[in-house]
C-alpha cells in the first residue's frame, strides 16, 4: 500500500503541472515493452514500436536501456530527473546527464548489486563515452515510442486534467484529491492506493508534484529515495481502441485488438457486475465461484487495463474503468 500523509499546508502546495513529463513517458513505456499489462490498450502500441525499433536499428539499444530501467521493483531514480527541471526532453536528458557520480554510483549499484554488466559500470562511472550513450539511447528511443504518439497521449491527458480542474473548481483541493478514487483514496489525512510493496512518501513541508501519465498503468509510480523531491506519477486511462483509429502508421485497416481472446462468459459477466466497487467476496458470490477463482477473473481484467483494484484493509475493491464499459458497451472498433 501507497500513503502520503497531507497536511492542510501540504495541499497548499500541491504541484499539479497537468502535462506529461518526457522522462518518466520515456522509463514508463520502456517497463510496458518488459510486461504485459493493460494488455487490451497497449498489445497494439507494443506491436508498432517493436516494428520501429527494429526498423531504426535500435533494438539491441533499447535492450540494454531496459536493464537500466527495469520493470522491477527498483529503478534509478536518477532516469527521472525533477519535472520542474523538465520543460521539454532536451531538457530533462541533459538534467540525466549531469547526475553525480556518486548518486549515479549509488542507484545503480542497487540496481546491481553485483555490479552488473561493463557497460553499466561505465555509466556509473559517468565516463563521457557511456553519458553519450546514454543521451543519444534516450532520444533515439523516445523518438520511436512516445514522440510519434503525442497528439493521442497529450489529448488523454488534457482530458485527465480537465476532470481534475472540474473537480477543483467545484469543492477545492479535496474534490480535486477525491477525484483519483479508487487509484488514491483519502483515508483521514492520508493519500492511499495499492503499490507492490508498503510504501509511505514523507513529504517533510515540500510541495508534492502530482504528474500524469499515460503510460502509467495500474497503479501510481513514486521515487525510490525519501531525500529527492516528492513526485507522484499516477495513470491516465487511454481512450476506447487509441491506436486501432488511425494511430501512427496505421495502414487505414487499424490494429485490431485482441478482445475475443480476453472475453469469455465469466469475465464478461464479471465486468458487467464491476459497474460499482465490489469485494473479490462479493463478486465471487455474485458469479457463484470461489473468491480464488473470481480473483484470478479480476486479475486477468486488470492487466488488460479493464479493471483497477485496490486493498482497502484486509478487503480487495475492484471497479470497471472506462476502457471496461466502452469495451462491455461494444463500443471498440
Amino acid at each position: 500500500m501507497l500513503r502520503i500523509d497531507l497536511t492542510a499546508e501540504d495541499m497548499t502546495r500541491l504541484r499539479v503541472p497537468g502535462r506529461p513529463d518526457p522522462l518518466w513517458d520515456t522509463v514508463l513505456s520502456l517497463h510496458l515493452l518488459q510486461n504485459r499489462q493493460s494488455a487490451l490498450a497497449f498489445d497494439p502500441w507494443r506491436r508498432q514500436v517493436r516494428r520501429r525499433i527494429a526498423a531504426a536499428g535500435l533494438t539491441s539499444t533499447v535492450t540494454a536501456l531496459a536493464r537500466l530501467a527495469p520493470w522491477a521493483s527498483y529503478f534509478p531514480d536518477f532516469l527521472t530527473p525533477s519535472p520542474a527541471d523538465v520543460p521539454d526532453l532536451d531538457a530533462g536528458v541533459d538534467r540525466v546527464l549531469s547526475t553525480p557520480r556518486r548518486r549515479m554510483t549509488r542507484e545503480l549499484a542497487r540496481t546491481y548489486p553485483a555490479g552488473g554488466p561493463a557497460w553499466v559500470r561505465r555509466v556509473a562511472r559517468g565516463e563521457a563515452a557511456a553519458m553519450r550513450w546514454l543521451g543519444s539511447a534516450l532520444r533515439r528511443y523516445h523518438a520511436v515510442a512516445v514522440g510519434p504518439y503525442l497528439p493521442w497521449t497529450g489529448a488523454a491527458v488534457a482530458a485527465d486534467q480537465g476532470a481534475r480542474d472540474a473537480a477543483l473548481r467545484r469543492g477545492g483541493v479535496h474534490a480535486m484529491l477525491g477525484s483519483f478514487d479508487p487509484l488514491l483514496r483519502r483515508d483521514g489525512a492520508s493519500w492511499v492506493g495499492s503499490y507492490p510493496v508498503t510504501r509511505t512518501v514523507p513529504l517533510r513541508g515540500r510541495p508534492l508534484t502530482v504528474v500524469p501519465s499515460f503510460f502509467c498503468v495500474l497503479e501510481p509510480v513514486v521515487l525510490a529515495d525519501d531525500d529527492l523531491d516528492p513526485v507522484l506519477v499516477h495513470p491516465v486511462d487511454p481512450a476506447p481502441g487509441w491506436l486501432a483509429r488511425g494511430g501512427p502508421g496505421d495502414d487505414g485497416r487499424g490494429e485490431r485488438l485482441p478482445v475475443a481472446q480476453l472475453i469469455g462468459p465469466t469475465r464478461a459477466r464479471a465486468l458487467a457486475l464491476l459497474d460499482r466497487c465490489r469485494t473479490t467476496s462479493e463478486l465471487a458470490a455474485a458469479l457463484d465461484l470461489t473468491p480464488a477463482t473470481a480473483s484470478r477473473h479480476a486479475t486477468v481484467l486488470r492487466e488488460a487495463g479493464l479493471v483497477v483494484s485496490r486493498r482497502e484493509g484486509n478487503r480487495v475493491l475492484h471497479s470497471r474503468t472506462r476502457l471496461g464499459s466502452a469495451l462491455l458497451a461494444g463500443q471498440l472498433p
